[in-house]
């Protein structure tokens, strides 16, 4: 009880959800008892009266009978059978203008000739022998009872329009008057206890709301390990369950971005620091020309590395935010595979690196060209770095499987080991770390090997183009990346 008075003393709480349904409980409830309590009030107001009409009803046809045969040739006397009254009873004779000849049990007999005449006509008594009941409510003594009326002909089969009004209280003990009070003091009662109850129900029910929104307060950017950990399966439990999953994604994309930032800081602290020393070289004194020329050259270098690393990042950027702006238009993929083909066959010959293509099929997708052109490119790119191979070759390979274009772009390089494999994807992840840059020399392609984010690309624009990437390798022998688009229809 105390903890239900110390929630109504929060001035939330009448603001809150769980004030709103204890208030809809309670209106339910009252609505409810009001239609039980009148049902019951009803039907044992109908019994009672129905109870009383029936022995009102014997008692009359018996007291009926009477009368006709004690004032069958009584010279125009009535005589009463008194024998056949009760204590409670009231009876009251009517003469033939309408006088009160005699009464018993009630003081103004008149006040109730009045009321059964202005709902009975005299005509229809003498014409109607069976009973004519009116109910009637008046003060008896000092205190209001509720009668029922049955006016009686003295003599149906004469001309005489005297008649007797005989009347019984149908509920002598105020048993009605009892019952509905019974019925307000319990319905009070019923309500306050649900009342009660409906506050310490709803309290127990939004517990777990609360607990959230204490844990809602509680959780920052640099601490996402609270977990509510619910259990239980009804929709709060739920509710919990899908705030820790939210929770979860939330701290994954908080330490992909941390890690992000602190990959992209890495990579740019190297050339930025060759550039620093280069230039500090150059300036510590005079210089031949061509030592001069090689420092400019390692800074343009460097420089281009920091330009495409800085061009990827925001492509990724825009990408995983949704805002490329790519298109989506019918091409031929086949001339996406020829024109990247053509691009980087120079700098393969240079590298002794064969690139095959075999039959290409005319392969009809929706997509952006100048981002399918460079997804392709990284992949040939990559195996034009790695393959150190005399004998190296790059496949490229386009069938139709199904509705998919199916692209197969292999080679025969040095593979991968499968422990890396899983995270070949990910951004600024390099298999072998320990690699320098400046494998390949040759004007416009790019001397470094990468900033760790090409195959990163490479998944986001499959994705995008509801694409699906698959990746076999085997150490020593060679990588196989197969990518299916749907074919246009």
């Amino acid at each position: 009880m105390t903890h239900i008075i110390n929630i109504f003393k929060t001035n939330s709480f009448m603001h809150s959800i769980r004030f709103r349904l204890v208030l809809w409980f309670s209106s339910i409830l009252v609505i409810v008892l009001i239609l039980f309590s009148t049902f019951i009030y009803y039907i044992q107001a109908r019994d009672l009266r129905r109870d009383s009409l029936e022995k009102l009803d014997s008692r009359m046809v018996t007291l009926q009978h009477s009368l006709e045969f004690l004032n069958r040739g009584s010279g125009g006397t009535i005589s009463l059978p008194t024998e056949y009254f009760q204590e409670q009873d009231i009876f009251i004779l009517v003469g033939e203008n309408g006088q009160v000849i005699n009464s018993r049990g009630f003081s103004s007999p008149q006040e109730i000739v009045l009321q059964v005449n202005s709902n009975i006509q005299a005509n229809q008594i003498r014409d109607e022998v069976s009973s004519k009941f009116v109910s009637w409510t008046g003060l008896k003594g000092s205190e209001y009872q509720n009668f029922n009326f049955v006016v009686i002909p003295i003599d149906a089969t004469s001309k005489k329009s005297s008649f007797i009004i005989l009347a019984s209280p149908y509920d002598l003990f105020d048993q009605i008057g009892h019952l509905m009070t019974n019925l307000i003091l319990g319905s009070l009662v019923t309500l306050l206890i649900a009342l009660a109850g409906g506050i310490w129900l709803a309290d127990r029910a939004m517990h777990p709301v609360k607990t959230i929104t204490q844990a809602a307060r509680n959780i920052s950017e640099n601490d996402l390990n609270y977990r509510l950990n619910m259990t239980g399966g009804d929709e709060l439990s739920e509710l919990a369950n899908t705030f820790d999953d939210m929770l979860s994604r939330l701290q994954s994309s908080f330490e992909r971005q941390r890690q992000f930032v602190a990959d992209a800081s890495h990579e740019l602290r190297t050339p930025l620091t060759i550039i620093n020393l280069q230039t500090d070289h150059a300036l510590a004194s005079d210089r031949s020309k061509k030592e001069y020329k090689k420092a400019i050259r390692i800074i343009q270098s460097e420089n281009n590395f920091m330009a495409r690393m800085v061009n990827d990042l925001l492509m990724l950027a825009r990408m995983d935010s949704g805002q490329a702006n790519l298109e989506n238009v019918p091409l031929d993929l086949c001339e996406v595979v020829v024109d990247a083909v053509e691009h980087l066959a120079p700098i393969a010959e240079r590298r002794t690196i064969r690139l095959e293509t075999g039959d290409l099929q005319e392969m009809p997708i929706m997509g952006d060209r100048q981002a399918l052109f460079q997804m392709l490119s990284n992949l040939i790119e990559n195996g034009i770095k790695y393959n150190s191979s005399k004998a190296g070759f790059i496949r490229i390979k386009l069938e139709k499987i199904g509705e998919w274009a199916n692209l197969c772009v292999s080679d025969n390089g040095p593979g991968i080991p499968a422990e890396h494999l899983p995270h070949l994807f990910d951004r600024f992840f390099r298999v072998d770390q320990a690699r320098s840059r400046g494998f390949i020399d040759s004007p416009g392609f790019e001397q470094s090997e990468g900033s760790g984010l090409g195959l990163s690309i490479v998944q986001l624009i499959v994705k995008v183009h509801n694409g699906k990437i698959f990746v076999e390798s085997e150490f020593g022998k060679g990588t196989c990346f197969e990518i299916r688009f749907p074919i246009r229809k």
